[in-house]
């Protein structure tokens, strides 16, 4: 088993899953994080650390898209192992629903 971020994330990308992880399975993408599900050791840190609730167990009936989607970015995006710093407008993202089709970037971030 494992967690995956899931479209909540996108827009929003507080990072505070991030200082928790033990194993370091986070990788950013432009607008959103993912976690590597071969990497994650299913410890469930992450998961109440999310403000936007979007990190879930892969056992949930919607996880299985973000499983596929979570593996393809984390192979493309940088490891991340620190928080960093949220878009200034993350808390105007953060209650909205469905944004991957209309908002998600396949694009690592920009530096």
């Amino acid at each position: 088993m494992t967690y995956v971020v899931t479209e909540a994330c996108i827009k929003c990308k507080y990072m505070d899953c991030v200082e928790v992880c033990p194993v370091d399975c986070f990788y950013e993408g432009e607008n959103m994080l993912v976690i590597h599900p071969d990497e994650c050791i299913d410890c469930g840190v992450c998961e109440p650390e999310c403000p936007a609730e979007a990190i879930i167990p892969d056992s949930e009936s919607v996880a299985e898209k973000w499983v596929e989607i979570n593996r393809q970015y984390a192979t493309a995006w940088p490891n991340i192992t620190r928080k960093g710093e949220a878009p200034a407008d993350a808390d105007k993202w953060k209650d909205v629903p469905d944004k991957f089709e209309q908002f998600f970037s396949p694009d690592p971030p920009k530096r």
